[in-house]
């Protein structure tokens, strides 16, 4: 796979230089926030308190039906990247992100609720997609009954 198939977001991502994170904290965040920090001073999140209200409706968005996640109190680097391309009118190939986070997600190890180890700690990464596939196989699917 080339950069330029993945639109340019993924060749921002691929630049020695990358993203501006001042300029993405400057279009994300509510003035005068910024990311959190590592004790190192790298920028690693976006607190949801310190999102713009916008930002706020992209993450609830993304993090729902494009990029499924189990953590949706902040906003990491890279969803953050993804956000400011949006909203800068980057090219973004949208099919990519999401086949790379269904790869990321299938290739995570299983995590167990530590009261009931027959209870898995993740969320069900695309439930629609998931949903979908088990009723394309003839699965019997209803809303009340919990996958």
């Amino acid at each position: 796979m080339t950069a330029i198939s993945h639109g340019r977001l993924y060749q921002q991502r691929n630049r020695a230089d990358g993203f501006d994170e001042k300029a993405i904290a400057q279009l994300l965040c509510t003035p005068g926030q910024d990311f959190a920090r590592t004790t190192a001073g790298r920028r690693v999140w976006i607190m949801r308190t310190s999102i713009s209200t916008l930002t706020q409706a992209w993450m609830t968005l993304l993090l729902s039906n494009v990029l499924p996640s189990d953590h949706n109190s902040d906003l990491p680097l890279p969803k953050c990247q993804l956000v400011y391309a949006i909203l800068t009118r980057m090219s973004v190939h949208v099919a990519q992100v999401i086949a790379d986070a269904i790869y990321l997600f299938a290739r995570m190890a299983p995590t167990r609720n530590l009261l009931d180890p027959e209870k898995s700690n993740r969320a069900l990464g695309f439930p629609a997609l998931v949903t979908g596939l088990c009723q394309s196989f003839g699965f019997q699917v209803t809303p009340s009954k919990v996958i």
